[in-house]
C-alpha cells in the first residue's frame, strides 16, 4: 500500500513595520516566491499604488515587482493569518504595535523581532504571551534610494533566537531569497555586538558623510572607537561577552579603528566594503525630520553604565548631539571638531 505525501506548506509571512528594512526583507522574500504581507505607513502604501517595490545590494542583486494590494496595507488585520511575524517597527513604538497585534495572532505563532536595541523582545513577550517572540538582528544597513527602492548598502546577516518555532519552511524561505536566517542560543551576545557597531550610526549622522567616507576618515574612527571602548569596558562589568561579527575580534576593533587611513584601509578591506552611497539610518531619520532611535543604542549604554554604578560620558555627549539635532539644531561635525566635543571635560 503506498501513500501520498503532501509537500509542507508554505509559511505566510506578515511583516508589521515595513520600512527600509521591513521592504527590503519583503521584497527579497517575494522575489523568491514567498508569501509575504507587509504592513506599513500611509505614506508608503501612497508610493506603491504607482511605484513598485524594488530591492538591490551592493553585490549586484536587484529585483522588483508591482504589488498587489494584499501585498502592502495600512491594516493589521493580516496578522491574524500569518505563520511568522517579522517586526521591523522603530523601538519607540515597540508597545503599542504589541497591544495592537495581540489579538490577532493565532497561538504559538513566532513573531522575530527585527528592531535596534537590546530589550525589545523582553518588552513584547508580556504583551504576546501567546505567541513564541524571538530576538531577532539584522546587521546591514538599508537605504531607500528613490521612491519604492531599497538598497542593501553593506554586509551582514539575519539572526534570531533559535526555537522550535523557526520550523524548517521559516528557514527555507529566507535561504531561497538570499539572505539566510541562522538560529543562535546566544542573541544576548548577538545584540551587543551588532550595537558595538551600531554605535558608528551617530557619528555618522553628525558627520553628515556617506558611511564609506566617514569611516575611511580618521578622525571619525577615533570617535567610534571612544564609543566602543567605553561600552565594552561596561560589557566586561556586566560579563556580557560578544560575538565576531567582523574581521577582527569586537575587542579589537578600537584599535583597528585608530589606525592610520593608509594602514586601516589596507588591513580593513571588509570594514570598507560598503556602497558608496550607504548612509546610517540615523541619517535617513535626522533627514526626513524624524526622531531617531538614539536613545535604542547609545542610550542602552548609557543604561548598562547606570546598571553598574557607572558612567558613559561619550556615549551620553553623542546622544545629547543627536537630540539637540533633532529639535532642529543641526550641524555637520568636521572630524576634529567631533572628536574634539567627545574628549573635552564634561561641564
Amino acid at each position: 500500500m503506498t501513500t501520498d505525501s503532501v509537500a509542507p506548506r508554505s509559511p505566510h509571512i506578515v511583516i508589521v513595520g515595513a520600512g527600509s528594512i521591513g521592504c527590503y526583507l519583503g521584497g527579497r522574500l517575494l522575489a523568491a516566491g514567498a508569501s509575504v504581507t507587509m504592513i506599513g505607513r500611509p505614506r508608503l502604501h501612497q508610493v506603491f499604488e504607482t511605484h513598485p517595490l524594488r530591492v538591490s545590494d551592493y553585490h549586484g542583486f536587484d529585483s522588483a515587482v508591482q504589488l498587489a494590494p494584499y501585498q502592502f496595507t495600512t491594516s493589521p488585520e493580516p496578522v491574524a493569518h500569518a505563520d511568522l511575524v517579522l517586526l521591523t517597527v522603530k523601538s519607540a513604538a515597540t508597545e503599542d504595535t504589541g497591544r495592537e497585534i495581540a489579538p490577532l495572532l493565532r497561538p504559538n505563532i513566532p513573531v522575530i523581532s527585527f528592531q535596534n536595541g537590546i530589550g525589545n523582545a523582553d518588552r513584547l513577550r508580556p504583551l504576546l504571551p501567546k505567541a513564541s517572540v524571538l530576538a531577532g538582528m539584522v546587521s546591514y544597513n538599508v537605504l531607500q534610494k528613490t521612491p519604492g527602492h531599497f538598497h542593501q548598502g553593506t554586509e551582514g546577516k539575519l539572526m534570531a533566537e533559535a526555537s522550535l518555532a523557526l520550523t524548517p519552511e521559516i528557514i527555507a524561505a529566507f535561504n531561497n531569497a538570499g539572505i539566510p536566517l541562522t538560529p543562535r542560543t546566544d542573541m544576548h551576545s548577538v545584540l551587543w555586538s551588532k550595537l558595538l557597531l551600531n554605535l558608528n550610526n551617530p557619528i555618522n549622522a553628525l558627520s553628515g558623510l556617506p558611511l564609506k567616507e566617514q569611516l575611511s576618515t580618521r578622525a571619525y574612527r577615533r570617535c567610534l572607537a571612544m564609543a566602543q571602548d567605553e561600552t565594552l569596558s561596561l560589557l566586561k562589568a556586566a560579563n556580557i561577552p560578544t560575538i565576531k561579527m567582523a574581521a577582527v575580534p569586537m575587542e579589537w576593533i578600537p584599535t583597528v579603528m585608530r589606525l592610520p587611513d593608509w594602514l586601516f584601509r589596507r588591513l580593513a578591506q571588509t570594514m570598507l566594503a560598503v556602497d558608496p552611497i550607504a548612509r546610517s539610518s540615523m541619517w535617513e531619520d535626522l533627514e526626513a525630520g524624524r526622531k531617531t532611535e538614539i536613545e535604542w543604542i547609545n542610550g542602552e549604554v548609557i543604561r548598562l553604565a547606570k546598571a553598574h554604578g557607572r558612567t558613559a560620558p561619550v556615549n551620553q555627549r553623542l546622544v545629547d548631539l543627536i537630540h539637540q539635532s533633532e529639535s532642529g539644531q543641526r550641524q555637520a561635525w568636521p572630524g576634529l571638531a567631533l572628536l574634539h566635543e567627545l574628549t573635552k571635560p564634561s561641564a
